[in-house]
């Protein structure tokens, strides 16, 4: 989804950027990095058509579909006239490739421009040209240790939002109650069908105290949840030789005044310790929701993607997470299509997914992806094959997401409210037709979320969290009936 900074007061001679965000939520908190870099370094930030000098794409190269929008929102930015910045995981993957196929782009910058973009920015605008971002293959420093860690970093290339120290160059980029907050970068897995320790490096998380001063910063700017993101939360701390230090940062993170709710994303099920169970499951701030990466159930195709589990692995794991949290949320994401995957494979993706009740599904399509493993492997489908196979599991698992739903009806669950039916006083227009929010075991844009029925009680704003009685299903989306206001937007409960 794209984000787009809203204007700030500034000089008539300020110069004007605009920020479009693709990808995931941590090239969001990218994002927000780098409109407080421009911010402190006197840029004024505008809307792509509200006349801005700049604007800067920060792109997404994760799969083909993502490298598409990210290369058609780059010629989008051209035709208005500004000069076009491309950033982000697709200009720090391909460089001087992306800059050579696509000369409407002013410039290609990597990660190691971020800390002066500001500069760069206004050597474009004076027509001078900046170097284009040579690509590196940052596996070479995988894995980092604690010995070598301080080395590594000083030597190797920048990480966005890393050393920010006691002060946060974060600019919020809109008014939701939800923020991410990135407490680690890279990975350290050799995934067969993924290229990100390719460009994104080691697995290097930030200190507890770093990301401690972030999460207050949110707080202090309305933020009631956070949504913890990296490549692999399982694996925060192993860098800093702290064991438990994601359990110990759930627990310092919790008692943060203005924080209601805490949630942890891509949680790998090898490295989901039954502590770090524990402490999600009975953190009272800490949604009890699991973000399990399983990408599969069939053992022999788990092993060809370089991964660990089985079925009967994760399901002991499930049965794990539900016997300290009934109620806990879970969700995954799968491919299917892996080269060499059998009919038989996917019959046992298939015995997992309806064992496993799930909250939430993604279903993904095998597609090659440069410089990996995966993309020499023999025994490759076809298109039609994979279209077939995902077409297949993804019905099964809508199916199976709409039953999880529907056994949720007649729980009682705390929604957090981001959108309050009614219309915008100054130009009568119709803002939302209903008010919605989420609960514990919904993830903002990847799950569904709760709409709340009218009540007698007085409108809820953005921000309150309610305490509602699930009364109905439609799909993953559930309806639900206020009972109490547990916590007041602006509050401190």
């Amino acid at each position: 989804m794209a984000r787009y900074a809203e204007p700030v007061p500034a000089s008539p001679q300020s110069p004007r950027a605009a920020l479009v965000t693709l990808g995931c939520a941590r090239n969001e908190v990218d994002s927000e990095e780098l409109a407080g870099r421009l911010t402190e370094d006197g840029w004024q930030l505008v809307e792509p058509d509200g006349g801005a000098d700049v604007v800067v794409v920060n792109t997404c190269g994760f799969v083909a579909a993502a490298k598409k929008d990210s290369i058609d929102t780059l010629l989008a930015a051209a035709d208005t006239g500004a000069k076009v910045v491309a950033v982000g995981c697709l200009a720090e993957r391909y460089g001087t490739e992306l800059a050579r196929s696509l000369p409407e782009a002013d410039a290609v910058l990597g990660f190691d421009a971020y800390p002066e973009l500001g500069g760069r920015l206004r050597e474009i605008l004076a027509g001078r040209a900046v170097p284009t971002h040579q690509p590196v293959d940052r596996r070479t420093l995988l894995p980092i240790t604690p010995a070598s860690r301080p080395a590594a970093l000083a030597a190797g290339p920048a990480l966005p939002g890393h050393g920010w120290g006691p002060r946060v160059p974060r600019r919020r980029l809109d008014d939701s109650p939800v923020a991410p907050l990135k407490i680690a970068s890279g990975c350290d897995r050799r995934c067969a069908f993924c290229a990100i320790p390719s460009f994104r490096g080691a697995f290097v998380s930030r200190s507890i105290d770093e990301v401690l001063a972030e999460a207050a910063w949110l707080a202090g700017s309305g933020v009631r949840e956070l949504v913890l993101v990296s490549e692999n939360s399982t694996s925060y701390g192993k860098d800093l030789g702290r064991p438990g230090a994601l359990e110990e940062l759930l627990r310092r993170l919790a008692v943060i005044p203005g924080i209601l709710r805490i949630r942890v994303s891509y949680l790998q099920p090898a490295e989901t310790r039954p502590a770090l169970v524990t402490t999600i499951a009975s953190t009272a701030a800490v949604a009890s929701y699991f973000d399990l990466s399983f990408q599969h159930a069939s053992e022999p195709v788990l092993r060809r993607m370089r991964r660990f589990g089985s079925r009967e692995s994760f399901l002991a794991l499930l049965d794990q997470i539900r016997r300290q949290s009934p109620a806990a949320g879970v969700r995954s994401n799968v491919i299917v299509g892996f080269p060499g995957e059998t009919g038989a494979d996917v019959v046992e993706l298939e015995r997992f997914l309806v064992e496993a009740r799930l909250d939430a599904i993604g279903v993904f399509g095998y597609s090659d992806e440069d410089g990996t493993e995966a993309a020499g492997l023999p025994d490759q489908h076809d298109e039609g094959t994979i279209a077939e196979r995902v077409a297949r599991i993804s019905g099964l698992a809508e199916q199976l997401t709409a039953q999880r739903a529907e056994e949720r009806v007649g729980e009682t669950m705390d929604v957090l409210v981001e959108a309050v039916a009614g219309t915008d006083a100054s130009t009568g227009s119709e803002q939302a037709p209903e008010t919605v929010g989420r609960a514990e075991h919904q993830a903002p844009e990847v799950d569904g979320e709760c709409r709340l029925t009218e009540s007698g009680t007085q409108p809820f704003a953005v921000g309150d969290l309610v305490r509602c009685q699930v009364i109905a299903a439609e799909g993953v989306d559930l309806i639900v009936e206020p009972m109490e206001l547990i916590a007041p937007a602006g509050g401190v409960p």
